[in-house]
C-alpha cells in the first residue's frame, strides 16, 4: 500500500485514526450512559486508519497494539449486538 499513499497522506489518515480513539476514550468518561457499541465502533474504525498509516510509516510495535486493539474492538463490537439481539428476544417473548 506504500506505493499509493504518500507519507504526507498517511500521517493525515493516522491522525484521522488517532482522533477516533481519543474521542471514544473521551466519551468512555464523560458519558453518563455509554453507548458500547459506538464506543467499540469508533475504536475499531481509529486502530484501522492507524494500520493503514503504518502501512507506509511503519513501526512494528504500534502496528501490533493497532492490531490488538481491532480484535478487543471486535470482540466488544459482537458483545454489544449479541446483547442486543437477546434483549429484544426476550421482550418479543414477554410482549
Amino acid at each position: 500500500m506504500a506505493q499509493y499513499i504518500s507519507s504526507f497522506t498517511a500521517d493525515l489518515i493516522g491522525f484521522a485514526g488517532s482522533f477516533l480513539i481519543v474521542a471514544a476514550f473521551a466519551y468512555s468518561n464523560i458519558s453518563a450512559q455509554m453507548n458500547i457499541l459506538l464506543f467499540n465502533v469508533l475504536n475499531l474504525f481509529g486502530a484501522a486508519l492507524l494500520t493503514v498509516s503504518l502501512t507506509v510509516n511503519f513501526n512494528l510495535p504500534t502496528m501490533v497494539l493497532e492490531i490488538v486493539w481491532m480484535a478487543i474492538a471486535l470482540f466488544g463490537i459482537f458483545k454489544a449486538l449479541r446483547g442486543r439481539k437477546n434483549a429484544s428476544s426476550s421482550q418479543d417473548v414477554s410482549a
